[in-house]
């Protein structure tokens, strides 16, 4: 199976070492691409070296930070399933932050983690919407920035936890993750071919 690590046009244009300073985040994987390649030709690499939790690791650090939540509430929804009035407080929060991702919605997210269940692994979706802007929350905590690549991190724990929840097709399910997420660098929702930026609130969408 291939993939088209073409036309990303939601991920950034700088050096992909640049990037990954920023998040402060190492790959595992040795690369054969220079330091200033782009995020398409590294992405390239990872996939044609399956190195799947890397590829996970870099996507969860290239994409913007609505798309970024979106993608980890998809995860989610892998294994919690479709929407129902037992869903967990923290992945609903953080739905509803990527249809408005106002600073109630932030606030809200944030405040589902005090509640979660300590098993409760959507508890990074929250964690990814409560860093998304790159603070340590909203109201006061708006002053102080984020632990570096904080928010990315809890979306690549989620898709991780997705992974593991359904380990029974471990590599076909992270193809899917892979995917999803190239879709949404494309300006798609997520859900195949490019009908919708995740920006969008229609049908399309599960949130």
């Amino acid at each position: 199976m291939s993939e088209n690590f073409e036309n990303l046009v939601k991920l950034p244009v700088d050096p992909i070492a640049k990037v990954l300073s920023r998040a402060n985040v190492l790959l595992k994987t040795q690369l054969t691409a220079p330091p200033s390649a782009p995020a398409g030709v590294v992405l390239q690499e990872l996939y044609e070296k399956e190195a799947l939790v890397d590829l996970l690791r870099l996507l969860g650090v290239l994409l913007p930070p609505r798309e970024r939540v979106w993608w980890a509430c998809m995860a989610a929804r892998d294994y919690i399933g479709p929407r129902s009035d037992k869903d967990p407080a923290s992945l609903v929060r953080s739905e509803a932050w990527v249809r408005d991702p106002s600073e109630e919605n932030r606030d809200a997210a944030r405040l589902t983690l005090d509640h979660a269940y300590v098993d409760d692994d959507t508890v990074n979706c929250a964690l990814s919407v409560l860093y998304a802007p790159g603070t340590l929350g909203p109201g006061d905590l708006n002053q102080y920035p984020a632990p570096a690549g904080a928010s990315e991190a809890a979306t690549f724990a989620m898709n991780m936890v997705a992974l593991s929840q359904l380990s029974d097709k471990f590599e076909e399910h992270g193809r899917v993750l892979v995917a999803r997420a190239l879709d949404i660098a494309r300006g798609g929702n997520g859900q195949g071919p490019a009908k919708a930026d995740v920006s969008d609130t229609d049908s399309d969408k599960e949130v």
